[in-house]
C-alpha cells in the first residue's frame, strides 16, 4: 500500500506516455477523488470532460492555427514540427481530461474561490492517478482560452472556464525534479 506523503511528494508531470489503455476503475477513481475535493459553500464548480478520439480529432483545426500563430510570433521556421508537436500533445495521451470552473460574473471572489476549488479537485485526480501508476500533466496552453475549443467541446463560454486539459497515461519515463527546500519556502511569523 501507498503512502500519502510518499504519492504527495513523488508524483511528477509526465510528457511522454506509452500507448498502454488507462482502465476505467482507475478513471473513475480518479473522478471521485476530484469529486471529494474541498470547497467553500460547497459550491462544487468543477466539470470533467473526458475527451474521446473523435473529439480530439475535432480539435486539430483549431491546434494547427494556434500553433501556426506561436511559430509566426516566435519566428519559427519549423512550421510543419512546431504544428505535429502540438497535435500530439491532444492526440497522443492515453486519456485526456479538459477541467473546468464555474464562472461567476457578479461575484469575483466566489469565481476566484471557485477556481481554487476547482485546482484542488484537478489535483486530487491527478494524485489519485499518480497513486495507480499513472502519470499525468496539466496543460494550460492558449487551446483552453481560445472560443473555438469550446465551440468544438460544446462547454459554454459564459458560464465556465476551462482551467487545463490533464493529459494522462503510464509514463514512459519520469523525470527528476529538484525542488527547492522548505528554507527557500517557508517563513515563521511571530
Amino acid at each position: 500500500m501507498t503512502r500519502l506523503q510518499d504519492v504527495i511528494n513523488n508524483r511528477r508531470s509526465i510528457y511522454q506516455f506509452t500507448d498502454e489503455i488507462v482502465d476505467d476503475e482507475i478513471l473513475q477513481q480518479a473522478l471521485l477523488a476530484a469529486s471529494n475535493a474541498p470547497c467553500h459553500k460547497h459550491t462544487h464548480p468543477w466539470k470533467f470532460y473526458i475527451l474521446g478520439n473523435d473529439i480530439r480529432k475535432k480539435l486539430i483545426p483549431t491546434i494547427t492555427k494556434l500553433a501556426n500563430i506561436k511559430s509566426e510570433k516566435m519566428q519559427s521556421k519549423n512550421f510543419e514540427s512546431n504544428v505535429e508537436r502540438a497535435i500530439n500533445k491532444i492526440v497522443q495521451p492515453p486519456l485526456l481530461v479538459a477541467v473546468t470552473s464555474k464562472k461567476s460574473h457578479d461575484d469575483k471572489f466566489r469565481e476566484k474561490e471557485d477556481y481554487a476549488a476547482s485546482v484542488c479537485a484537478l489535483h486530487n485526480m491527478v494524485l489519485s492517478l499518480w497513486e495507480n501508476g499513472v502519470g499525468a500533466q496539466w496543460s494550460t496552453g492558449s487551446i483552453t482560452r481560445d472560443l473555438q475549443t469550446y465551440s468544438t467541446l460544446s462547454i459554454d463560454y459564459e458560464s465556465e472556464e476551462i482551467i487545463g486539459f490533464v493529459k494522462a497515461g503510464y509514463p514512459v519515463k519520469v523525470r527528476e525534479v529538484k525542488k527547492k527546500a522548505l528554507s527557500e519556502i517557508v517563513t515563521y511569523l511571530d
